[in-house]
């Protein structure tokens, strides 16, 4: 019994240790990468397809996975519903759906369906842009609802909600007055909050100031869970800084800023930050450098806590710089980084170049063209040793990981007639599958 007993245990550890759910849009380490094994490198909307199904409606948002659950969001654009859905993750059967009330667009090719859904296993928090915030559980029963807008953003705000420790925390970096009549008048707080996943009743708010102007305090990116010589605490990027705070209380640990000495107020930040190697990887807007901030700082900090930065902008001082590779297309205006495997994967979506980069000095590995004719906004993820990549026109990348040389593997373009969607959702990695999100169809790729 013993002998019969023992390789089935280890075949159960291993399967376990594979099927890995991919719970928020960043996945189950919140760097876009996943341990997951035997993943595809060749497929197409015909090759290599496990099933394919049409939403009713677009999302810029990351599909999230776990177990036999896919959730995702959809606006519809002919009757301007935004929706909340559940698929069958073996076969994309529809389980349910949840009316999350009425969509918009901002002209800039987005909805207000673009955050990401996420989960714990038991609840799945869906948040939209219109400010409306739900909780279901698996069965697809409503928990509990409320909004927590109105917001002052000039565009669609898009932050995805984090779930962790029991906690649902919320990111809202905004403007301080309202903007084409987003937000109140005066008086708009940025600020992070924390809410019970069970009650929906708050848990804390804390205020985040900022010294940024207009535009420059808008922030799309989501927070970071991060531990380092044990001391959790949530990373914040956004309003011409990076923060660390507290996760029980909000309370702010440490600030690192700024990447805007002559407060230019256009510099909206959309790239969450990433850790990897002892440093926690932030990205200014439009060209500013990507700056790694050494882990277990306090209080305020200065440059001489950058491990590095990757140029030395025009309006810095250059005596005051952190060192680095002085490469100034070492830089990401949307997508947000990759750590996978002992390095940093940053994708310059207008050249539509990508960087392997060292933690440790910002050394650059090896840096290559992915080519297309379009610009990318969707995240680099990672696993089996690929990275994979999405641009607007629907062009899927395979990219090899590692090595001293960029190797593209595969390229597949998976745009339908007639989809005029400009495609910025992330590749999520779950049990054996890509899950590809189109601007008509939910693809599971794999075995």
């Amino acid at each position: 019994m013993i002998r019969l007993l023992l390789p089935l245990g280890l075949i159960l550890g291993v399967a376990t240790v594979q099927a890995e759910n991919w719970a928020n849009w960043r996945g189950p380490l919140h760097n876009g990468s996943s341990p997951e094994k035997g993943l595809p490198s060749q497929f197409s909307p015909t090759e290599g397809v496990k099933w394919a199904v049409s939403p009713p409606g677009s999302s810029a948002a990351t599909p999230i996975i776990w177990g036999d659950h896919v959730f995702l969001t959809a606006g519809d654009a002919k009757t301007s519903k935004q929706t909340a859905l559940a698929l069958d993750r073996r076969t994309g059967k529809e389980l349910w759906r949840v009316d999350a009330g009425t969509s918009a667009i901002d002209g800039q090719y987005s909805n207000t369906c673009s955050p990401s859904p996420v989960t714990d296993g038991k609840t799945v928090v869906f948040f939209f842009g219109t400010g409306d915030l739900i909780a279901v559980d698996f069965a697809g029963k409503k928990q509990w609802s409320r909004n927590i807008g109105p917001f002052a953003f000039q565009w669609t705000f898009s932050s995805s909600p984090l779930l962790h420790d029991g906690r649902l925390i919320m990111q809202v970096l905004q403007r301080d007055v309202a903007v084409r009549g987003n937000g109140k008048p005066t008086g708009n707080e940025s600020f992070l909050l924390a809410i019970d996943p069970a009650t929906g009743k708050d848990l804390w708010r804390h205020i985040r100031p900022s010294d940024a102007v207009a535009e420059s305090r808008e922030a799309f990116s989501t927070p970071l869970p991060f531990e380092h010589n044990g001391r959790k605490e949530l990373v914040v990027v956004g309003g011409d800084c990076i923060t660390g705070h507290e996760p029980t209380t909000g309370r702010e640990l440490w600030r690192w800023g700024t990447w805007n000495h002559t407060k230019i107020g256009h510099w909206r930040l959309v790239p969450s930050p990433t850790v990897g190697g002892g440093v926690i990887l932030a990205s200014g807007p439009k060209n500013a450098p990507v700056y790694a901030v050494k882990a277990g700082g306090k209080g305020t900090l200065t440059n001489r806590n950058l491990a590095w930065q990757s140029h030395v902008q025009q309006t810095d001082d250059p005596a005051d710089a952190a060192p680095g590779p002085q490469e100034r297309d070492l830089t990401t205006d949307v997508p947000t980084p990759l750590f996978y495997e002992g390095k940093f994967y940053i994708v310059n979506g207008t050249k539509k170049k990508m960087y392997c980069v060292n933690p440790a000095d910002g050394a650059i590995v090896w840096s290559g063209d992915l080519g297309g004719k379009s610009p990318l906004q969707s995240s680099p993820t990672a696993a089996d040793g690929k990275i994979y990549l999405m641009n607007f026109d629907a062009d899927v990348f395979v990219i090899q990981a590692g090595g001293t040389e960029f190797k593209l593997l595969h390229k597949a373009n998976f745009k339908e007639a007639g989809d005029d969607t400009r495609h910025r959702s992330s590749i999520a990695i779950s049990q054996g599958n890509l899950y590809v999100r189109t601007g008509t169809k939910l693809y599971s790729l794999g075995k």
